[in-house]
């Protein structure tokens, strides 16, 4: 049997001896008292789910457990502007191929502004295309970073990455992923984006009031709610805009 170096994070789980409290947060969300043991794909797997399901507060745990800044960044980014995290990742067991990535990086939407106007500060840019990521758009420095910082073979975490992409953007970034998936990466992304789920055979996991459930593409609200309203447009909108 030959060993696979990919998945390089295999699975996540709660250890059985840690003592939590599943009456406060973030142990109290549903998708996270449930966590029970997740497998990953070894190319692409996507988080869904409404906000406050816990996506991203999965994701968080995993990152912060792996070593990252509660920023993001690379490992040797440690940023912190706000004692914002949950301790999920004090209780996180993480199983890992037998071969480290090359490189890493954990992209945070929300916080991304911060670790630009520190690369800016710092002035380590040539790694993001040699040119300060508050001279693009957020679109403009997140592609940069798919294009220039992420150099293959690694492990990438992404939340909500499309918050700064337009839907073009969206199908130019699936390209680069695939391009960075075929040089032996892999990513877990947290996502509403129909465009970027479309992502051939990726691991979906939902996240809802009952847990964590595998869906497949198809069977995703963000791809039923999409394709309905797109053809039933004028309808739907005199349904959402009547007056009660």
């Amino acid at each position: 049997m030959t060993l696979a170096a990919k998945p390089y994070l295999q699975t996540v789980s709660i250890r059985p001896d840690a003592e939590i409290d599943f009456d406060a947060y973030p142990f109290n969300i549903p998708a996270v008292r449930e966590l029970g043991h997740l497998e990953f794909h070894p190319d692409v797997t996507f988080f869904v789910g409404e906000n406050g399901a816990g996506k991203s507060t999965v994701l968080e745990g995993i990152a912060l457990a792996l070593g990252y800044s509660p920023e993001g960044g690379t490992k040797n980014f440690q940023l912190r502007t706000a004692e914002s995290e949950s301790s999920l990742h004090d209780v996180l067991r993480l199983a890992r191929s037998f071969r480290k990535p090359r490189d890493g990086y954990f992209l945070r939407a929300e916080s991304f502004y911060n670790v630009a106007t520190f690369m800016d500060e710092v002035g380590y840019l040539d790694s993001y295309g040699g040119k300060s990521l508050h001279a693009r758009s957020h679109g403009e420095a997140f592609m940069a970073l798919l294009t220039h910082k992420f150099r293959g073979r690694g492990l990438y975490l992404l939340d909500e990455p499309e918050a700064a992409l337009s839907p073009n953007r969206q199908l130019a970034a699936l390209t680069a992923i695939h391009q960075l998936v075929q040089d032996e990466s892999q990513f877990i992304i947290a996502t509403h984006s129909p465009i970027l789920l479309s992502y051939p055979h990726a691991k979906i996991l939902q996240f809802d009031s009952t847990g964590i459930t595998e869906v497949a593409f198809e069977d995703t609200e963000h791809y039923a709610v999409t394709r309905d309203f797109l053809n039933n447009y004028p309808r739907r909108l005199e349904q959402l805009l009547a007056d009660e």
